[in-house]
């Protein structure tokens, strides 16, 4: 009773900003995302009728006791949904910079979804998979496809109708995307707590959730189309009225740093000189970059001219769930 599942993380390029259920994460908006080929985690679960608990190791380490029951909360779900009793041991690799905040629970999520769900024997959809990942992590629902994926908020109260619906493959449109690292320490504002403060304190929130759903549309024809300047354009602009919402809250806060801004300000001179690129940026400070192939090297050195800039990771669209064979064939006890 045993699966290895392989996950990778994904940008949004039109924002997931509040929940209208806390508990199964059920999103204000629909969203919109692109997965990324660079970003992933390797989770292998196997299920043993000796164990008494589950045990979580991530990239070799025991995890903590709160990290675990974590884990095992979602394990829970899974269990309920086929019958079984059995505990496991979770066994993750992560390929994310975790540190910088490049939304690692989206991958985790998924796989662990993907990995556990397999080792029962379960025969489900992608959308009921896709509902799966979304109760540990919300973005994950989007992780289960690759390329780019609309995660649908649904109408359900139970939240049967809210996964995420892949609208184009990974080979159907290359872009670049530039992740680029300024902060590699964890932010002070987790994205969870940012979130509902926004929802419940900030009063410029309903005029994102006016918006969202025109940039959406907009998004999803530029992609249709292959516009990608109509696609960089509404991207920014969302990820900039996302951030304007925390400035609101109370208390504010805000996710950019002087450094953050700076890249964006860089990327702003790139189209000035007539290179068409765009920034987003999620709930950290962080950016990631959007250009055409033709343009990532110009893109690339450009911004390694900032002394802000740590690191830069290039990424294109990339794959959805797959599973792998087992590396050990040995049983847990």
């Amino acid at each position: 009773m045993k699966a290895t599942a392989k996950a990778h993380t994904n940008i949004a390029l039109i924002k997931y900003w509040g929940k209208r259920d806390e508990k199964l994460f059920l999103p204000m908006n629909n969203s919109l995302s692109i997965t990324l080929d660079q970003f992933y985690t390797t989770t292998s679960v196997e299920f043993c009728t000796c164990l008494k608990k589950d045990i979580f190791l991530l990239n070799g380490n025991i995890m903590s006791e709160e990290e675990t029951n974590k884990m095992s909360r979602f394990l829970d779900l899974i269990r309920e949904m086929s019958g079984s009793a059995l505990y496991g041991v979770v066994d993750s690799i992560n390929k994310v910079p975790t540190a910088a905040g490049f939304a690692s629970s989206a991958s985790g999520f998924a796989a662990l979804a993907a990995a556990s769900t397999k080792a029962l024997g379960m025969e489900i959809s992608d959308d009921i998979l896709s509902q799966i990942a979304r109760q540990g992590s919300g973005s994950a629902c989007r992780s289960i496809h690759g390329g780019y994926v609309e995660w649908e908020k649904g109408e359900q109260l139970d939240g049967s109708d809210s996964f995420g619906k892949q609208i184009l493959t990974e080979n159907e449109w290359d872009l670049s995307i530039l992740s680029v690292l300024v902060e590699p320490n964890e932010k002070k504002v987790l994205s969870r707590e940012g979130m509902k403060r926004t929802v419940d304190t900030s009063p410029f929130y309903t005029g994102w959730l006016e918006t969202v759903d025109d940039d959406l549309k907009v998004a999803k024809q530029a992609i249709h189309d292959r516009d990608f300047e109509i696609l960089g354009n509404v991207l920014e602009s969302n990820a900039l009225k996302m951030h304007a919402t925390t400035l609101g809250a109370n208390p504010p806060f805000m996710y950019w740093t002087s450094a953050t801004v700076a890249v964006m300000q860089k990327v702003q001179e790139l189209r000035d000189d007539g290179i068409l690129a765009y920034y987003t940026i999620d709930a950290g400070p962080n950016v990631k970059v959007l250009c055409q192939p033709k343009d990532e090297d110009t893109v690339r050195e450009k911004l390694t001219t900032l002394s802000v800039v740590k690191e830069i990771y290039l990424c294109h669209p990339g794959p959805g769930i797959s599973y792998l064979p087992n590396t050990n064939t040995k049983s847990c006890c």
